[in-house]
């Protein structure tokens, strides 16, 4: 009777310690379900975001030097068309396009045998002038003579007298018309007024020429110009002889030029004002035609607050950064001044405190409200490190 107690006994021991397994075991998943969310209500638990002090910035006072820019293509002024001065055939052009030429050498042969036939007419025309003038004056002579015998009045004297002058004066037109006709020989001919390159050939041997007409034209590279013009409001700025640096097509680094001239007046029906850039060219590397931006970088004379361009973002066109105020993240509107687009920083006229703590980079899904600090940089390494290495569960 004992013995079938104690095993009674047992097996309701061993009953209930079953059930009160299975029923904790019930009860367990539901804790740790409640636990999670009360520590998150629904998601994540809201981390901290943590900046270097290199990605925050304040703004600082600095003077911003601003620009003047204008555009357009170089242009020679040293640029000479050599035109034929007479009609005549064109027997030859001894250059080519791209050649050299110094001043005064022959650049071609002409015909100008009418020319020259026009020479020999006035040639012809001084010489019979020169004889009447001469058997006027043999008259002149007797009268003068026969006049002190009293054998011609003093009319017929005078008359001879102004026979006289009258060939004088035939002799000197025909003596100058001559003259003209062999300056216009001289000038026919092909010669280079100035020394430079041969930038076009307008003609070809075999060609008529008429007066006037352009052959060649020649170009000295030695000085280029730059003409540009720049706004009524930004003129008073500039004066002759200002340094600028003129970027040109094609050239990788600037080229020194200087402000040679400024219009006096805007042009009709614009509010702009000429203003043209000299540039040295000794070596010639640089052509007529290409295109050139010159800038003229004007001193600043004020201190102004500014922030790391990279820092000012827009959106809607409305420009703003984001500020950590109080430890948390805030978006706020600035207004932009000035521009430094070599030093990468802006002018900031308002909507910012100089004691700001400003990130200076842009940054994505940033969100106000949201909690920020600024650590050492080694502390924030170590800290992204550790978000980034897997929890192993053992």
């Amino acid at each position: 009777m004992k013995k079938k107690w104690l095993i009674g006994g047992a097996v309701v021991v061993l009953a209930l310690g079953a059930g009160g397994a299975w029923f904790g075991g019930f009860l367990q998943p539901k804790a740790q379900a409640s636990s999670s969310m009360q520590a998150g209500k629904g998601g994540k638990p809201d981390v901290p975001l943590e900046f270097t002090p290199r990605e925050v910035v304040q703004p600082a006072l600095a003077r911003m030097p601003s620009t003047v820019e204008f555009s357009g293509p170089l242009v020679a002024p040293g640029t000479a068309i050599v035109r034929a001065k007479a009609p005549g055939t064109l027997l030859s052009l001894d250059v080519a396009e791209g050649q050299r030429v110094r001043a005064g050498q022959a650049l071609g042969r002409v015909d100008l045998a009418e020319l020259a036939g026009r020479v020999a007419e006035r040639g012809a025309n001084v010489e019979s002038a020169r004889a009447i003038l001469a058997q006027a004056e043999r008259t002149h002579a007797s009268n003068e003579r026969l006049a002190q015998q009293q054998f011609i009045s003093s009319i017929a004297l005078d008359n001879s007298r102004s026979a006289v002058e009258t060939a004088r004066a035939a002799y000197n037109a025909a003596q100058a018309a001559l003259d003209s006709t062999r300056v216009s020989l001289r000038d026919a001919s092909l010669v280079a007024p100035i020394g430079g390159i041969v930038a076009k050939r307008q003609v070809v041997p075999g060609e008529k020429l008429t007066t006037e007409q352009p052959v060649l034209t020649i170009v000295d590279l030695a000085r280029l110009e730059l003409a540009g013009s720049v706004g009524t409001h930004e003129v008073s700025r500039l004066a002759a002889g200002m340094p600028v640096q003129v970027a040109v097509e094609g050239v990788a680094l600037p080229v020194a030029g200087r402000i040679a001239r400024i219009a006096p007046a805007a042009e009709p029906g614009t509010r702009s004002i000429g203003v043209t850039i000299e540039l040295a060219n000794p070596k010639e590397t640089l052509r007529a035609g290409q295109y050139a931006v010159a800038r003229a970088t004007l001193a600043d004379d004020a201190e102004r607050l500014t922030l790391p361009a990279a820092a000012v973002g827009s959106t809607g066109g409305q420009d703003h950064v984001w500020v950590i105020e109080s430890g948390v993240l805030a978006r706020r509107a600035v207004t932009i001044g000035r521009r430094d687009e070599r030093e990468g920083r802006v002018e900031v006229t308002a909507g910012l405190p100089p004691a700001s703590q400003v990130l200076a980079a842009r940054f994505d899904n940033l969100r106000e409200g949201a909690k920020a600090s600024v650590v050492a940089a080694k502390a924030a390494t170590v800290a992204s490190a550790a978000a980034s290495t897997p929890t192993v569960t053992r």
